[in-house]
Order: structure tokens, then sequence, then C-alpha cells
């Protein structure tokens, strides 16, 4: 058994959007070393008010709660105040700055990945947080709110596009301190007996970052998470499903957890997995985060460490409409028999301007094999050269340096940016493709799963597809569904609530407009609502095209629409009563309440 601190990570992933293709060297950032600084400990009042319940607590109470914990009670500000105040200084520039860097995010308990969404919401700031430091101070919180009928919202780094590590006049559980990481060589569930298997532990504030560096360049074993290295490896990831970019070969984060340790809405600490509290294990396993209970800590199964990491990436472009539907149902026609499989991820993305736009990766298949895998495709293509043009490239290296930043840093150092702050952990990076994913503001995101079924009448899902790019451009995800999977994954991942359609389901669709650097209220930085209107529109009536093609198709619920439209039926089908049922169980007066969660609609 090893233990590994977040502190000394150097480690990363290629980022899912990308294809392993450096573009050029990239200037680093200026450090920018200003923070916010919050005080510890209670003040006699919150800087703004809590809307209380029927209970509110006095500034006596406020002082008991910050005795009894071992973290600390937090007074919040949004780092944004000063450029609200005063736009043009010196400061607010700095603090601009820093809302790039998606560590800085998760460091601010007033800040969240997320800025807001096009008439759905603002991100807010919630004016206490408790600043846990283990499972007591957790229990601690949710007791004080269900003793003041507060508001409770849980934010580990702040990544959920739906807006749910965050609301106005709540308090917030901020799990950012609690990051170890434990990698065991035979995990055996608390209660369960026999042969244990290769594991890892992480805490609540665990990123990916730290737990790539444990598991594969430690211990040389792979665990399936997700793509940003500073999205959280204990949360909403996990809970909404997790699929990562290797999801056809290794399944689902939450196929793939073996133990959860839970606070409930009565302060109760629970061990669960399948030998104990089995109901909650199985609605934690895709039920949603911030929905049964608080989760301070999740086991996850590891694997044995692929051999070959490739990527297969460039652009197809058709030179009129006619050839790019022709393209489009070329590829549907090449997709079910030879990418649909466990050794391909990622993503081909469909534009208007009649292109496909390739970045795909594959795992143990020799960098041979995969140009043998393309190249009949290739080959159609370059007969009718008055109709297309391409630009692909195919390169592998040893699997074992996927999350090694000396390999990229030597070799592809534009893919990564290092934290250009001073003072901060050696190796703390990002895939440069995920700046597009810091301090966003969301216009119009949806998605869809697309059925195996509808792959066998690849003309009519060429139109389908052709029709919907018309609108706006969408990405075909290969990983994020579960049809054409390895049969141990789809075994693990049948014991999840996930809706049951994602078994039928070939590929995953999303269709997206965003911009960065918005900020509601910001002078200079607020939304452009006309801009916002009309790439909400597009974005609506290009997934309707989707929808309408595929009726009952379900969806992923960690990036889904903020309007899902049948939301209940759409992330969880079948499961959704059952689900309901170990809801009124475990949280009876609704204390854990999020956006579209199980429940919620009551």
């Amino acid at each position: 058994m090893a233990s590994h601190q977040d502190a000394n990570a150097r480690n990363g992933r290629i980022d899912r959007r990308t294809a392993l293709k450096a573009a050029g060297a990239m200037a680093a950032m200026p450090a920018m070393g200003w923070t916010v600084v919050v005080p510890t400990r209670a003040a006699t009042a919150p800087p703004t008010p809590i809307t209380p319940g029927r209970a509110a607590p006095s500034p006596a109470d406020w002082q008991s709660l910050a005795r009894s914990l071992t973290g600390d009670l937090l007074e919040v500000r949004s780092p944004l105040d000063v450029c609200r105040k005063d736009p043009h200084s010196a400061r607010a520039e700095a603090v601009l700055e820093n809302m790039r860097n998606p560590f800085f995010l998760e460091e601010q308990p007033g800040a969240t990945h997320t800025t807001g969404w096009f008439n759905a919401f603002e991100s807010a700031v919630s004016p206490r947080a408790i600043a846990a430091e283990n499972a007591r101070d957790i229990a601690a919180a949710v007791e004080f709110a269900r003793q003041h009928d507060l508001k409770l919202v849980v934010k580990g780094t702040g990544h959920d596009y739906l807006g749910r590590s965050s609301a106005p006049n709540s308090i917030l559980v901020w799990t950012h301190k609690m990051r170890d990481i434990t990698v065991h060589d035979d995990f055996v569930p608390t209660g369960g007996d026999g042969a244990g298997v290769p594991a890892v532990t992480v805490a609540a504030g665990s990123r990916w970052l730290e737990t790539y560096d444990a598991v594969t360049n430690h211990s040389g074993r792979f665990v399936q998470g997700g793509g940003c290295t500073s999205v959280g490896a204990c949360g909403g990831f996990i809970l909404g499903s997790g699929f990562g970019a290797l999801s056809k070969r290794f399944g689902t984060g939450a196929g793939n957890m073996l133990e959860a340790e839970v606070v409930t809405a009565d302060g109760k600490v629970l061990v669960v997995n399948e030998f104990q509290h089995s109901d909650l294990f199985w609605a934690l396993r895709g039920g949603g985060g911030g929905t049964f209970g608080i989760v301070t800590r999740l086991t996850l199964r590891t694997h044995e460490l692929p051999k070959i990491l490739g990527g297969f990436m460039g652009h197809i472009k058709a030179k009129n409409d006619t050839a790019y539907r022709e393209l489009i149902e070329r590829f549907l026609r090449f997709y079910p028999d030879h990418i649909n499989n466990p050794n391909w991820g990622e993503t081909v993305k469909f534009t208007p301007e009649n292109t496909l736009e390739l970045s795909l990766i594959f795992i143990d298949l020799p960098e041979e094999q995969a140009r043998k895998t393309w190249q009949p495709f290739l080959d159609w293509i370059d007969e009718h050269p008055d109709d297309y043009e391409r630009d692909v490239e195919i390169v592998s290296v040893p699997f074992k340096d996927y999350w090694n930043i000396d390999f990229w840093l030597e070799n592809y150092p534009a893919l990564i940016q290092e934290d250009p702050r001073k003072d901060q952990p050696a190796g703390q990076f990002w895939w440069k493709t995920n700046d597009s994913a810091v301090s966003e503001y969301m216009y119009g995101y949806a998605s869809r799963w697309i059925p195996l079924e509808n792959f066998k009448d690849p003309a009519a899902l060429a139109r389908t597809f052709f029709d919907a790019s018309r609108h706006w451009n969408f990405k075909l995800y290969v990983n994020k569904a579960m049809a054409g999977a390895a049969p141990e994954a789809v075994e693990r991942d049948r014991r999840t609530c996930i809706n049951p359609t994602v078994f039928d389901a070939a590929a995953w669709i999303l269709m997206q407009a965003s911009d960065t650097d918005v900020f509601p209220g910001v002078p200079g930085h607020e939304p452009d609502r006309t801009k916002a209107e009309i790439l909400a529109s597009r974005v609506a009536s290009g997934i309707e095209v989707i929808r309408q093609a595929t009726p009952g198709a379900g969806n992923y619920a960690n990036e889904a629409d903020y309007h899902e439209p049948d939301w209940q039926e759409a992330f969880w089908g079948t499961h959704y009563p059952r689900l309901l049922a170990i809801k009124k169980r475990y949280d009876p007066t609704g204390m854990f309440q999020t956006h579209h969660s199980v429940g919620s609609e009551s």
C-alpha cells in the first residue's frame, strides 16, 4: 500500500479533445501572485445574509460551529468583487488573469469553472463555507444546516456545467483540503471477504492530476477517470456516471466504484458497498452528485496498464453540400465495424463548414494496424479529389507516458500549460485545449446518446447529422456510450443505476456554444445578450433534429442541457422509481437538492 499527496504531483493526462499533435510553442502566461484572502474562523455575522428557515442561526451558533471543526469556517466573497468595484485597477486585471487558471478557481470557495448559463443561472457565492478536513467536519455541517433549515451546497473542484456547486444564500461544504490518495494492492470492501483487487482511494477534494500520478506514474496501473487534470476524482464526475476517454475499454467511473464513505442527511457517516447499505451504494453509482449525501471518499478499481497510446487527428473537408452528405454517410457506414470497439475513443466533429475534424485516440493497437483500419476510408477520399481534401496523421507513444509531464514538455510542449503562479506545486498543469472550459459561460449545451440501431440506416442518420450541422457544429464521442464496449466493462456498468439505454448506444453527441472571460456583473465582461440568444437558438434547433431522430435514446446526466426535457427518463430511464425510493429513505426532507437531481421535482 502506498500513499501519495497532491503537493508533489508531476503528472496529467492528454486532453480528451486533443490528438497528440503539437500546434507550436506556447509562451508561458505571466505569473500572477495576487489571490483572494479570506479570514479563517467565524466572525460575528456573514457578509451577506444566508436565508434561514424556521431557526435562524445566531452569532453564537456560528461560533459554536466554528469551534467544533477541525477545518475552518470561512466568510466567502467572490474573487471578482474587485473587478466589479474597480474594473480598471491592477488588482482587477490580476484577478481576471487568474480566472483563466483552473487551479486558482479551485482555491477560491467563491469561484466555479462555469460562470453562468444564458436563461438558466449565474454562478453564485455562498456567504459562509466550511473548509472541511475530514468526514466529521462534513457531518457537523450537515447537522448545522438541518438544525437551522439552511440551504447546503458542496464544492470539491467546482467543475459542474449545471451550476450545482454553488447557490445564493447557502452554506458551502468546501472539500478542497481533503486530498489524500492511497493506492491498494489488494482492496477488500468493508464487510466483504475473499481476495482483494487493486484499487485507489481518493478523498473528497482529490483531483485526477494527483490520482493519475499515484496510480500510473508511481504504481504502473490505470484508473478510469476524467479528462481535465483539474476535475475532481471524488465527486460529481464519478457519482454522475463518469465517462472517460477509455470507457469503451474500462467502463464508467461509477462501474469501477468499489466503496464510498458518505455523510447522509441525518449526519451519520456510512461506509457503503455491495455488502452493506447496498441500496445507497447502487444509487451513488450514477445517481448524481449532491443528491443522496456528501461523499467524503471513494475507492475505485484499477486496471492493468495498456501498452500503446495512439492518436488519429486531422480533418477532411468536403467541397460542397452533396459531397459532405456523402462523406457523413461513408463515415457512419465505417464506424460500427471499425471504431465502435474497446480500442477507440474521443471525438469526430461535424461542422457547418462541411468538415469532419478528427480527434480520436486508440490503445493497444500497433500504429500500422491503426493505419490499416482507416486505409479503406482514406482511399475512398483520395479517389474523389474534386470533392474532398484531407490532412490527417496517425501517431503513437508508450501508454506509460500518458500522464508523464516531462514527456509532454519534451515532445509536445504546446499541449500543456504549467501553472504560471509562484510558489505552486511542481508539475501543476492543464491541457491547453481545456482553456475553453475555464471560466466558461454557456449559451447553449445539449447532448444525446445515438443508438446503435440508428447506424443500421446510415443514409437516414447521415441526413439527420447533415441537417443538424446546418444549425451548429457538434461532436460525436466514441467513448461516452456502451454499445461496442468490452464485455467486462458492460457487466460492471449494468450493476449501476445508469440509464440502461446507454448499453444500446454506440455514440454520444454534444452540441455546445460557449465563451470564456464572460462574467455577469463585471464591466467589460458581461454576456452579450443578442449573441447569446442567437447561439442558444442555433444549439436548440440543432439538437432538436437529433432528438427527433432518436426517440427514447436517453442522455448522460453530467453533461446535459440545463433545460433537458423529461430529464428523469433521459438520465435514469427505468431506474428512476427505485432511485426516488432510495432518495426518500436516506433524505426524506430533501436536504440535498440540486438542479435536475433525483427528487428535485418535488
